[in-house]
């Protein structure tokens, strides 16, 4: 990884691609720590470091901008549940399924269309957050027009603040390096290494100063950091390769084909992005729950009990949710029957398969059982951490997930380093 940035550091093109991009990034970490007016932070963060995971996690994702009640406490999370919406609707919309096959111009309508969306739950998430931060006396004005105005500039500042992430995150994929959303999402958690860094030095030193369970906690959680780590590093390069026979042909006085390849299908196709949609979908339900003041013992309470983030349900669904959308996001990105029809454009066969339809039928067949291991190897990465925490007792409820996108968007990063280099042939790269 270190080789690849350092060679891509000495193109050019690619030396201004990054520095535009950690630019980006940079801005955000500022926005990140800029306070919205008429609220006292100190309020929100006693309140999130009880036991309201969920709200936990949002501050998590938007690297601590949330319980500090800044800019970009939204962060990025409507502009990913807006992709979500809009890209469930191109596959249930004839109209939107045809413009999502309509190339660039297709692409560019969807586009203007998830960015409306992205202002409609930047609205509605702004202002349930308004609504939590006033039952939670986090408010600096409760009467008057005094209340009414400050109530205003909270939310349009939230609003603003999530569409300027929206924004950072496409001039990242547009004059960065790309993965613009991937990338917001890593720096808001890499932001907050320091807070975890520090969380394990004092368990260190609890150690030292001799309770016992911490001579246990301590080294567990770095074996387990460090196995995650290559599990998925391990994972996410797997491939299963389908082999490809091409047969020869005349074209005037020279033969070509004749050769044989093979078709590779990642495990992780889908990369980290099933893991962001689950962790949005079930962001919602706390988020409409600052509407109001929720009674424990009610039926909302109990809800948003089963969803806590260190609940058995939660892991269950958590599980469901992240095999449905890696399902739905390879669906959508991989067509068994064009990759048949280009195979027999260009006189290929898979061995021991006739062209056509039975050849689109087993690639189909491969692909389900490749996405079937890929969803339960981001189930188990995102979900171990909960189920430990349950069984041994340790708050390590949120790390599963953080550890895969910050793994996932740092292999998907260095990935596009690499084919941007061989498509100028960088000849220091291909040595």
């Amino acid at each position: 990884m270190l080789e690849t940035l350092k060679n891509a550091w000495k193109i050019a093109e690619l030396k201004q691609k990054l520095i535009y991009t950690l630019f980006i990034l940079l801005l955000f970490r500022i926005g990140s720590a800029i306070p919205v007016p008429f609220l006292e932070p100190g309020v929100l963060k006693t309140f999130i470091s009880g036991d309201n995971n969920w709200l936990g996690y949002i501050d998590l994702l938007s690297g601590g901008a949330f319980s500090n009640s800044t800019l970009f406490a939204l962060g990025i999370s409507p502009y990913i549940t807006a992709s979500i919406v809009i890209q469930l609707l191109a596959v249930a919309i004839p109209a939107l399924e045809n413009l999502a096959k309509e190339g660039e111009e297709g692409r560019k309508l969807l586009n203007k269309y998830t960015r409306y969306a992205t202002v409609a739950l930047a609205a509605l998430n702004a202002t349930a957050y308004y609504f939590l931060m006033r039952n939670q006396g986090a408010l600096v004005y409760t009467e008057g027009w005094q209340q009414i105005f400050s109530a205003v500039v909270i939310i349009i500042s939230f609003m603003a603040g999530s569409m300027l992430v929206m924004w950072m995150g496409e001039q990242i994929d547009n004059k960065g390096i790309g993965n613009g959303i991937s990338m917001i999402l890593f720096a808001g958690i890499v932001s907050r290494a320091g807070a975890m860094v520090s969380a394990l030095i004092t368990q260190i030193y609890l150690a030292i100063n001799g309770i016992m369970k911490y001579y246990f906690i301590v080294p567990f959680t770095i074996l387990l950091f460090l196995a995650a780590v290559v599990f998925i590093v391990v994972m996410t390069n797997a491939e299963r390769r389908i082999p490809v026979q091409y047969a020869q042909r005349v074209v005037g006085r020279k033969m070509y084909g004749g050769q044989s390849t093979h078709i590779p299908i990642k495990v992780n196709m889908s990369g980290v992005l099933p893991v962001i949609f689950a962790s949005s979908i079930l962001s919602i339900p706390g988020t409409i729950a600052g509407f109001m003041t929720v009674d424990p013992n009610g039926f909302m309470g109990k809800v948003l009990g089963l969803l806590n983030y260190d609940h058995w349900f939660y892991a269950i669904f958590y599980f469901f949710l992240i095999m449905a959308f890696n399902y739905f996001y390879i669906s959508i990105q991989y067509n068994p029957m064009e990759i048949a029809n280009n195979l027999r454009k260009n006189n290929g066969t898979i061995p021991g398969i006739r062209p056509g339809k039975p050849t689109a039928d087993f690639i189909a067949r491969v692909v389900g059982k490749v996405t079937v291991v890929g969803g339960i190897f981001l189930a188990v990465i995102a979900i171990g951490p909960i189920l430990l925490s349950n069984l041994l007792g340790m708050n390590i409820s949120l790390g599963g997930t953080s550890i895969i996108i910050v793994v996932g968007v740092a292999l998907d990063t260095v990935r596009q380093l690499e084919s941007q280099m061989m498509m100028r042939h960088y000849k220091g790269f291909l040595e």
